[in-house]
């Protein structure tokens, strides 16, 4: 039996594996039976915490709901950054990942302030399979033109400005923008409204994943985007289905921070192999 933690940020949920001292044997069809609401522990992703050497406190895995990994989760990682404070009594902990290096610091009571770095905002950094201005481009999805923004925060996303993210067609358009062409590596999908300069409403359609209630990625994504188009001021709330995340993108070196809270419901053990 291994031994996990239930945790979610904002209703975005995880199960931990915590593969620091001992081996977690994980693979691809592990991880998507885990993620299973009815057949396993039930997640959008899954996260092995593993030994981070001498660059960092921990490096983090992050495995999305079909059992693809993930280069970056921000909830996740802010959730792995809550347990490493609360385990070993820190203000600030280095968490490594395939999107980046991460500094985590205690935001008070559950939350937690992540330093994501800086955005990647050329075409192919996204990376896009041909070259666009990406603060503001024609995406071409069944013969239509739809506006749309591209951004990459470890991980790619296509951020589309809309009069109502409610009433947006998340589960109809999601997919297929997440696996169109012009998206080499798929990706994640945002629906976003602007509320006024310092609030957008946010729903999500996670590459791998789908409908979640939130996306700490996905909302660095549109907070830049919405910056760069002139919508916002540097510091803006998103509100998710979930809650709301503060981001802010910093003049003086580029950084994005994100700032929200984490819950860890339960702990757990499960049998991998009879998933």
């Amino acid at each position: 039996m291994t031994a996990f933690v239930k945790m979610h940020g904002l209703g975005n949920d995880f199960v931990v594996f915590d593969a620091r001292d001992a081996a977690v044997n994980l693979t691809a069809a592990n991880a998507k039976a885990v993620t299973n609401r009815h057949f396993g522990v039930g997640c959008d992703t899954v996260v092995v915490i593993r030994p981070g050497g001498a660059q960092a406190d921990a490096s983090v895995l992050f495995y999305n709901a079909d059992g693809s990994e993930s280069e970056a989760c921000f909830n996740a990682t802010r959730c792995v950054a809550r347990l490493l404070l609360d385990e070993r009594g820190l203000a600030r902990v280095k968490l490594s990942t395939k999107g980046g290096i991460m500094i985590c610091s205690d935001a008070g009571k559950s939350a937690v302030t992540v330093d994501v770095g800086a955005p990647r905002l050329d075409w192919k950094e996204v990376p896009l399979a041909s070259q666009v201005d990406t603060t503001n481009f024609l995406l071409e999805l069944g013969g239509s033109s739809i506006p749309a923004s591209a951004v990459s925060m470890g991980n790619p996303h296509c951020v589309l400005f809309v009069p109502d993210a409610v009433a947006a067609p998340i589960a109809a358009l999601g997919p297929k923008i997440e696996n169109l062409p012009f998206f080499p590596n798929r990706t994640n999908v945002e629906f976003a409204q602007v509320l006024d300069k310092g609030k957008i409403r946010m729903r999500v359609w996670e590459r791998g994943v789908g409908v979640t209630l939130a996306c700490g990625t996905g909302a660095c994504a549109t907070a830049v985007s919405a910056i760069r188009r002139g919508l916002t001021g540097r510091k803006v709330e998103v509100v998710l289905d979930g809650g709301s995340l503060m981001i802010e993108w910093r003049e003086e070196d580029g950084h994005v921070l994100m700032t929200g809270g984490t819950a860890a419901p339960f702990r757990g053990r499960v049998d991998l192999d009879k998933l």
